[in-house]
């Protein structure tokens, strides 16, 4: 059996080192926990990025993907598929009056958002969008245009022109982007990639004036928040403010790759046949998965854990907040949290993986969170136990420099 040193020596030798990787070769996953080729777990409470809602190897979603691969693995997009009509009715019966185009991920979601915002709005010269500096919305070419950070911006430009870049939270800033150049508005309903970061009610619903009165499409961005991760079904129920068009991703498939577009039946006959397509999107093994996390987090009342959960873990952080100096903040909804720190937060994440702990840093100085559905308090209790005594370590030694 191969060791995690021997695995990772021939993985470093074919594989693109395009990504800053974990010294870690996570090889079976159950519930909140991985196990790495050495045989050592460790709680994850960052599953997936997210993608992992359900937890690993959920029984439900496992048995509906080993089901329908015996069954039917692929089908192209120029038949009919009953479990792409089943997934959508699931979808959009826990949303607004919508419609679904299916793709692979939460990048080809958001570029198909954009491509019909442009179909809507080209024809009367609004070709132009305004999106949030801190956000992040892919790395396909569109969507990278969208995610206003120059740091995955910078080596690729050009990038696509029309994009109008302004402060999240900032509504004096969207009133003063707004023209009648703009199609659309594209935000998250909480930054996840950004830095866990939050605006009130108020902000969004600012934008849908803006919208509504400049004829533009108001496009929320949940590929993090969507599908239960703020214990509802979808962020914008969360703060009260119905957008036109929503991109869902990540905790969708329980594991399986599958994003969707959502999008109010008058904006979704924009799109005709061979305007738009996804080779993959749909697939009935991905569909089928999907249709299986909607089974568990309805019947399992895994919506009612989230929010449980989410409030015993924003106890936890606010007391962290309070005990240690180097933490600063807390913020975010559901499990969806992260604490900012004053010190480098890969650092406390190192430390964390040490002693057994998953977690993540981003935006430099922000530990943030996406647990499982399914996370137990005994979990969160442990996990948050490894975070405090790295902290402790953390500045203990701040303090002896």
């Amino acid at each position: 059996m191969q060791t995690t040193t021997d695995i990772i020596a021939g993985f470093t030798k074919y594989v693109i080192a395009n990504y800053t990787r974990l010294p870690v070769v996570i090889v079976r996953g159950e519930g909140s926990r991985v196990w790495d080729a050495d045989g050592r777990s460790y709680l994850d409470l960052f599953p997936g990025w997210g993608v992992s809602a359900t937890g690993y190897g959920h029984p439900r979603v496992v048995e509906a993907v080993r089901a329908q691969a015996g069954r039917l693995m692929h089908m192209p997009n120029n038949f009919y598929n009953e479990l792409q009509g089943r997934l959508a009715e699931a979808i959009v019966e826990r949303a607004f009056v919508s419609q679904c185009f299916f793709c692979n991920s939460g990048a080809e979601a958001n570029e198909s958002a954009l491509k019909l915002a442009r179909l809507v709005g080209g024809p009367k010269g609004r070709t132009d969008f305004i999106t949030m500096t801190g956000s992040f919305h892919g790395r396909t070419f569109g969507a990278l245009s969208a995610t206003a950070q120059t740091k995955y911006q910078d080596p690729f430009k050009p990038i696509v022109p029309g994009f109008h870049h302004v402060p999240f939270g900032d509504t004096k800033a969207a009133e003063a982007a707004m023209s009648d150049r703009v199609c659309a508005i594209l935000v998250e309903p909480i930054q996840g990639e950004g830095g866990v970061n939050v605006a009130p009610p108020a902000y969004f619903r600012r934008l849908r004036e803006l919208c509504d009165a400049a004829g533009a499409l108001l496009i929320f961005d949940e590929v993090q928040t969507g599908i239960g991760r703020l214990g509802t079904w979808y962020g914008y129920q969360d703060i009260g403010v119905e957008p036109d068009v929503i991109t869902l991703a990540k905790a969708l498939g329980g594991g399986m790759p599958i994003g969707a577009m959502v999008v109010k039946p008058d904006y979704a006959a924009f799109l005709k046949p061979g305007t738009h397509a996804s080779t993959y999107g749909g697939n009935p093994i991905a569909c089928a998965a999907s249709l299986a996390v909607f089974e568990a987090i309805e019947e399992e009342g895994l919506l009612d854990n989230v929010r449980r959960m989410g409030d015993a873990l924003r106890a936890k952080l606010d007391a962290l907040v309070d005990e240690f100096s180097i933490v600063t903040a807390a913020r975010g909804a559901g499990l969806m949290q992260g604490i900012q720190l004053g010190v480098p937060g890969a650092a406390i994440v190192s430390r964390c993986l040490e002693r057994g702990l998953i977690i993540n840093c981003t935006a430099g100085a922000v530990v943030r969170f996406l647990p499982a559905y399914t996370i137990t308090t005994d979990e969160l209790d442990e996990g948050l136990a490894i975070l405090h005594d790295a902290l402790a370590e953390a500045e203990s030694e701040l303090k002896k420099a």
